[in-house]
């Protein structure tokens, strides 16, 4: 069965850690956050989460998952420190 080629830097995004993404879909954020389809949609309706619609696609901006959930990739761990 042939092969199709896959598009030049596909491979880089595959890599790519997940904090340095831009966005995710839908799936995805549900997979990382451990959150419900749902619940996010929920959070996307109240404004807590960021979206960006392309044709009939809806993608999640990374940072406001991170913002969300208070990560902050610097600390160790991933997390901020709450005083």
């Amino acid at each position: 069965m042939p092969t199709t080629p896959s598009q030049p830097g596909s491979e880089e995004l595959k890599s790519l850690p997940f904090v340095q993404r831009l966005t995710c879909t839908i799936n995805e954020a549900c997979e990382v956050t451990g959150l419900g389809r749902t619940k996010l949609y929920e959070l996307i309706g109240t404004g807590l989460l960021t979206t960006t619609t392309v044709g009939r696609r809806r993608l999640v901006h990374v940072s406001s998952l991170q913002e969300l959930l208070h990560v902050n990739p610097a600390e160790p761990g991933g997390m901020k420190r709450i005083r």
